[in-house]
């Protein structure tokens, strides 16, 4: 995983030059505190997230908590929570380091054809990645909302600005668009 100051360095010295490129580097430094903040946010709330999107995803496909069914028995759903709780670990590495290679790398790699033997439905599986997707722009944007969450609404408390955020919900959108990809 190379971070921006990495990136530069090896692009610098592939080219045996100076690092030039500091225009990005500030940005990214700029944008420290901002991604921060929003790794934060989807840390804070990740327990919650991954249980419900799992539990979405089950709303959807009762078949799945039935007998025979790739959340049944408790091994198997405990399976499916610890997986989706990667997955969202993996994209929050990402987010901070502004790389997706670490999730490409260590999540990502193998994964669609593990799942394929272990006969884990891809379609299940991209509907959780979904809901946490969602999930994570809301948290990232400090909006939750009221009739989803009702009294365990968690706000950070961030002041937000939107243009601010729009990057970074983007960029997280394209980690969890990269699972997406990855398991299809």
């Amino acid at each position: 995983m190379l971070d921006a100051f990495s990136k530069a360095v090896v692009s610098a010295d592939a080219s045996t030059s100076v690092v030039s490129d500091l225009g990005s580097l500030r940005e990214f430094v700029a944008q420290g505190n901002r991604r921060l903040d929003a790794v934060n946010a989807i840390a804070s709330n990740a327990s919650c997230m991954v249980s419900d999107a799992v539990a979405g995803m089950i709303c959807e496909n009762q078949g799945l908590i039935q007998a025979g069914g790739n959340c049944y028995p408790n091994r198997r759903m405990a399976a499916c929570l610890r997986d989706a709780e990667i997955i969202l670990r993996y994209v929050t590495y990402a987010l901070l380091a502004g790389d997706a290679s670490v999730l490409d790398d260590r999540c990502l790699n193998g994964l669609k054809e593990t799942y394929a033997a272990l006969g884990v439905p891809a379609s299940s599986t991209v509907r959780a990645v979904q809901i946490m997707k969602a999930q994570a722009a809301a948290h990232i944007k400090d909006t939750p909302s009221d009739e989803n969450a009702g009294g365990k609404k968690r706000i950070m408390g961030a002041p937000v600005v939107e243009d601010r955020c729009a990057s970074l919900v983007a960029e997280a959108s394209s980690y969890f668009d990269r699972v997406i990809a990855a398991l299809s």
